[in-house]
């Protein structure tokens, strides 16, 4: 399975006799999976279906659905609401008899008083619903498949960032590695050159002591567990963007360990050089956590 981004958009338009509709399909960032559905009133008992289909293929994500639909008017019939025309005629009738002078109401008046004439829609039967139902979770189906093929280009262009960023940090990290202040013969001359120094300055050290003390400092500098780790965090990340979705929340907590082993990198480190390379892996990192937050 292919990696996956959480962000995407689709579109699917259909139409089954008078009616026509649009699926509008959006998704973005969100620490799980929420679904949130706009239907019309009549078509509610899609929605659990609906639910159902997108739930299967999306893992995580704030997804929004709507679907608006129109009716032509070509099919509807022009029908008069016998209630309103009654109640017309009775205030026609009372005005005549109050005022027995006043012209004839013709019957184009009566016919344009709001409400009399109506277009109806013709009622559908069981057999049409039921088509129509079909057809529009058919385009449902249509739309959510664009939407998951959208989200898995967009976790491909991600993929293809993080290995970049990956090899980064793992060239990183093997120039710390292989950097001359952590060799040995670099480490004692340095730490001889501190305790002369400290020596010329006071003839109160013990120098045994000081020399105990300096090898002490040096085991605690040295960053070969950090170097370790993040080279299996290299891996471990790598194995995981090959798996493919769903794999947001397991890649953000390799970044928070990156992050983790680089501040300590940092922190020990005994030479400028060295710092350096971990402030610089440090921004890759940030870079890379970015990219992750928008992973399935």
């Amino acid at each position: 399975m292919t990696l996956a981004s959480m962000t995407g958009f689709a579109r699917a338009e259909g139409a089954r006799g008078a009616v026509r509709w649009t699926w509008e399909l959006r998704s973005v960032n969100g620490k799980g999976l929420d679904i949130r559905m706009r239907l019309p009133t009549g078509l509610e008992d899609l929605e659990t279906s609906l639910r159902e289909a997108a739930s299967k293929v999306l893992n995580r994500g704030n997804v929004s659905i709507g679907l608006s639909m129109q009716r032509e008017q070509g099919d509807a019939v022009l029908q008069v609401n016998e209630a309103a025309l009654e109640a017309v005629l009775n205030a026609v009738h009372v005005l005549h008899r109050r005022l027995p002078d006043a012209a004839p109401v013709s019957l184009d008046g009566i016919l344009s008083h709001k409400g009399v004439l109506e277009l109806r829609e013709p009622e559908e039967d069981e057999t049409e619903r039921a088509a129509l139902r079909s057809e529009l979770s058919a385009s449902f189906a249509k739309a959510l498949e664009d939407l998951v093929a959208m989200r898995r280009g967009e976790g491909k262009a991600i993929r293809d960032l993080l290995l970049t960023q990956l090899k980064t940090i793992e060239t990183l990290t093997k120039r710390a590695e292989d950097h001359p202040a952590r060799t040995p013969e670099a480490i004692r001359a340095r730490m001889r050159a501190q305790v002369e120094m400290l020596l010329e300055a006071s003839d109160a050290f013990d120098a045994a002591r000081l020399h105990q003390e300096a090898a002490l400092l040096a085991t605690r500098a040295d960053i070969r567990e950090e170097i370790d780790r993040l080279y299996a965090h290299v891996a471990a990340a790598r194995d995981l963007i090959e798996k493919g979705s769903p794999a947001g929340r397991r890649l953000d907590f390799l970044a928070q360990e990156f992050n983790r082993e680089t501040n300590t990198l940092c922190s020990k480190s005994n030479d400028t050089e060295v710092t350096a390379i971990g402030l610089e892996m440090k921004a890759v990192i940030d870079q890379m956590r970015e990219q992750i937050q928008n992973v399935e």
